[in-house]
């Protein structure tokens, strides 16, 4: 009986990652747990997130632990003549790259798609830029704040709590990074089928938009337009966590049922006897008066007092909870999201596990996020570069490692 588990769904794929902060390296981090061999092409000094405190050692900054598992680590100074020889003969052998850099310095650089694909036809070159090369913003710098408040989310933030703010939480980085990952996912099974590469683009603006704005189109779905855009019950400024007795509650009776159930349940049963509360449609027309209502009877009871109340009804509702809670969280406990492992060099860590569940295997931490260059020499070599012509690169600063390597 053969014993060898299954691979995971990208077993055999090269993925070669040259971006930094979030947007690429959660993208890259996802590819590599779904398994495929993701190489971190980094700068000699290294992602920008490794020196983000807290930190217990030098370029090993919480955030980019956070975000570079299962991965290996290649620091070399690809402005060299030696580092892009390096870089070139990784990249004739992915089968994908990942880059957030900017177009232009790329294409300086050699790297640009026309060129790569010259010696590796079958590349799935994804570039995710702040905006598209084909529009007047192309090469534009951007961030997740400048996304935020270009792509309609800030003023959303405004219009709901009165105040412009950002959400807090890199939500375009994110949300964009995984775009990334189905951009790639989609490349690969089209290459499956016909064996051909190409070139895919992921603009942040657009993309932000793109996620940002469906149920806030609203009347200007239409032409003409019949409202102004915005979903009313999102931006309700009564939609917020609401006082209890004793602490915060979220509560979103949603269905008709579930309305009615809940006017049972805090004394208004007149409520239930209006025929515009009855539907969708009517109390959509109403989420001031009814959000106002649950606002006044919550701090009638105690937060437990509520959550019985509210469980015995089958009515939505959160608890609010602190982020520092979340670890001890029970249902997360009991699904292992924050798993403990001991890096050889940062001891004792507490990483983010994974959510998703399947009859087969599809996700797994293989590699902790490594040191910065930890893999440079293994990874030259691998590739045909002598002993000699390694150490003359690490002698000239153009292969950087932070942890010894081989002699």
């Amino acid at each position: 009986m053969d014993d060898t588990p299954p691979p995971l769904p990208l077993s055999g794929i090269r993925v070669v990652e040259m971006a930094t902060l979030v947007m690429g390296p959660i993208a890259g981090q996802t590819l590599g747990d779904y398994g495929a061999e993701v190489i971190k092409l980094e700068t000699p000094t290294g992602d920008i997130f490794r020196h983000n405190a807290p930190a217990r050692s030098p370029d090993m900054g919480a955030t980019f632990l956070q975000f570079n598992r299962n991965k290996q680590s290649l620091a070399v100074d690809v402005k060299s003549a030696r580092g892009r020889d390096l870089v070139g003969r990784l990249l004739a052998t992915a089968d994908v790259f990942l880059t957030n850099t900017r177009a232009q310095a790329l294409a300086k650089l050699g790297l640009d798609y026309d060129t790569l694909r010259a010696t590796n036809p079958g590349l799935i070159y994804c570039a995710a830029y702040g905006f598209s090369e084909d529009g007047p913003y192309a090469g534009r710098p951007a961030a997740d704040d400048t996304i935020q408040a270009m792509s309609g989310l800030v003023d959303l933030q405004a219009r709901a709590t009165g105040t412009p703010g950002f959400v807090a939480t890199v939500i375009a980085d994110k949300a964009i990074g995984l775009s990334v990952v189905n951009a790639v996912m989609a490349g690969l099974i089209r290459r499956n089928r016909d064996g051909r590469g190409q070139f895919i683009e992921v603009p942040m603006f657009e993309s932000m938009v793109a996620f940002v704005m469906p149920e806030h189109m609203a009347g200007r779905s239409f032409d003409p337009p019949l409202g102004p855009s915005g979903y009313a019950r999102i931006i309700n400024p009564n939609r917020r966590p609401y006082a209890t007795a004793d602490g915060l509650l979220c509560v979103l009776p949603y269905t008709t049922d579930q309305w009615l159930r809940f006017f049972a349940l805090i004394g208004r049963s007149d409520l239930a006897d209006e025929p515009a509360l009855k539907s969708p449609e009517g109390r959509s027309r109403r989420f001031d008066e009814l959000y106002a209502m649950i606002s006044e009877v919550m701090p009638q009871r105690t937060t437990a007092e509520w959550v019985d109340l509210l469980i015995r009804s089958d009515i939505l509702f959160g608890e609010v909870n602190r982020t520092d809670d979340l670890p001890s969280d029970p249902h997360l406990m009991a699904r292992d999201m924050f798993p403990q492992v001991d890096h050889p060099t940062e001891g004792r860590l507490t990483l983010l596990g994974y959510p998703i569940r399947s009859s087969e295997p599809t996700m797994q931490l293989r590699r902790l996020p490594p040191r910065l260059g930890e893999h440079s020499a293994e990874i030259a070599l691998g590739l045909g570069l002598s002993a000699d012509h390694i150490r003359a690169m690490f002698d000239a600063g153009e292969l950087c490692a932070s942890v010894p390597q081989p002699a």
